[in-house]
């Protein structure tokens, strides 16, 4: 028989094909993902070559992560309208070009002007990423599985940041720092490519508008709060100063807010708060919280202390911090699929337990003599516990939202993690600063006041997880998850 399909045979052909797409669609959306947040720390090893490079003041080079911050923290509030709005292959295509034009522009700059706004491009296009990976995934996969998938989106989370500066520097050991943008760029265009050839549409947009007036009281809020925290944790002079920010961003905040709450009765809310009336939402993004701002200070604190207390070089000290993110990948599926069967608290409570007691042993153990080998086991430990903690809040948290608020909720995990690892960076390196300082002041060497100022600060993240160990006790599985639950056979 040669003639044309009818209309119902092509429809059951499309069927018979889409469940084949769809198994490429969440592993391509996570291997983009990876490849986006990888490229937002791999900045801070090279800023020193490109300083060099482009004859520019160290000041004037910190805006292409400041400016990066900013970008994503303004951006991410609006994906939930973008998310409810547009299909997802619209907006999957929309961020990954934003992402490919931007590293092709970064590549390509003969100078910091073009430079930077390549980087402003790139965070356009990151920002948008993992909301639009947690909405899909939410949408896309069964209640039952959904840990194992989520366990995936902790891999991309916490291995990308902590490989990005030990790449970084390897990178830089051979090519000059263009490359960093050359190596990402066939990727980015490789991921669009697919992208557009299998991502197909798994949720209904329904009409609505923007409100113009929450986006800009958004920008400044989050951008705010995100520049002026990352401005307390650095040394040279900020342009606006760091308290004025954080000022005018908390105000901007309260206001968002109220505005949020009001327009949300009528369904127009560019931020849907409504997703707070989740006990098990709420009190699972305290906890991300928490664990970001002891990630991010971490992560910023072991360097300055194996580097400047233990006289490390750049190289040595990315890959004392290497098998940390390692191990936390490796972990993350196996806690997911565990998840799937006994759900968040019994992998929530050890792993916050595990991150106190390691927190409180930085604390006591480290000083100007301990090992090396010392550090890389006490990070391997805290990425243990992070990771055994991740997947089960991520996940529940968002599990515990009607279908309708998925993006939202996708939004606000991404606005949290941007503020609370601003915040934890700042918190950590402010304290750090301020009481080396003192002690240098009353006569302390320069190293043992440094070493002091460190410790100081591993104190308050300390105090941090033994106030979210107590915490991880209310969360649980909710009946919106028991409920959407297939039975496993």
């Amino acid at each position: 028989m040669t003639g044309q399909p009818t209309p119902d045979a092509a429809e059951a052909n499309e069927a018979q094909r889409a469940p084949s797409a769809d198994k490429f669609v969440i592993p391509l959306l996570l291997v983009s993902a990876f490849v986006v947040i990888l490229n937002e720390t791999i900045m801070a090893v090279a800023l020193p070559s490109l300083n060099r490079d482009l004859g520019i003041s160290v000041s004037t080079g910190q805006w292409l992560t400041s400016a990066f911050m900013l970008v994503m923290a303004v951006v991410i509030p609006i994906t939930g309208y973008l998310l409810q709005r547009f299909h997802i292959r619209q907006v999957f295509i929309t961020a990954m070009s934003l992402f490919s034009v931007g590293t092709l522009i970064c590549f390509l700059a003969p100078g910091f002007t073009l430079l930077l706004l390549g980087r402003i491009v790139q965070a356009s296009g990151t920002a948008i990423m993992m909301p639009l990976l947690m909405t899909t995934v939410l949408n896309m996969v069964a209640a039952e599985r959904r840990g194992r998938t989520m366990g995936n989106i902790s891999i991309v989370i916490s291995v990308a940041p902590a490989v990005g500066p030990t790449l970084s520097g390897l990178v830089l050991n051979v090519l000059d720092w263009r490359w960093l943008f050359g190596l990402v760029l066939p990727i980015a265009l490789g991921g669009l490519l697919l992208g557009a050839l299998f991502i197909r549409n798994v949720t209904e947009p329904r009409a609505a508008s923007i409100d113009i007036l929450s986006v800009l009281f958004s920008a400044p809020a989050f951008g705010g709060l995100v520049y002026g925290f990352s401005s307390l944790g650095e040394e040279t002079g900020a342009v606006v100063p760091p308290w004025l920010a954080i000022a005018v961003g908390a105000v901007a905040l309260v206001v968002f807010v109220l505005r949020q709450l009001r327009l949300q009765r009528q369904e127009r809310a560019l931020l849907d708060l409504r997703v707070f009336r989740s006990r098990q939402f709420s009190i699972s993004i305290g906890l991300v919280a928490v664990s970001f701002l002891a990630l991010f200070g971490t992560l910023i604190l072991l360097p300055v202390y194996m580097q400047y207390v233990l006289g490390l070089d750049t190289l040595a000290t990315g890959l004392v911090m290497l098998p940390g993110g390692l191990v936390m990948g490796l972990l993350a599926p196996f806690v997911g699929r565990l998840y799937d069967r006994f759900g968040p608290r019994p992998l929530l409570i050890p792993g916050a337990a595990l991150v106190a007691v390691v927190m409180w042993s930085m604390v006591l153990i480290f000083d100007t003599e301990t090992a090396p080998a010392v550090v890389v086991a006490t990070h391997v430990f805290m990425s243990v516990g992070l990771g055994l903690m991740f997947t089960p809040l991520l996940t529940g948290a968002l599990g515990s939202l009607d279908k309708k608020l998925y993006s939202h909720g996708s939004a606000v995990v991404g606005t949290i993690q941007q503020v609370a690892g601003a915040a934890g960076t700042a918190t950590f390196t402010t304290v750090m600063t301020v009481t080396a300082a003192g002690l240098a002041t009353d006569g302390m060497g320069e190293v043992a006041a440094q070493a002091a100022g460190i410790n100081t600060a591993f104190t308050i993240g300390a105090v941090a997880a033994v106030l979210a160990f107590g915490a991880a006790f209310f969360v649980r599985r909710t009946n919106t998850e028991q409920q959407e639950q297939a039975p496993v056979h």
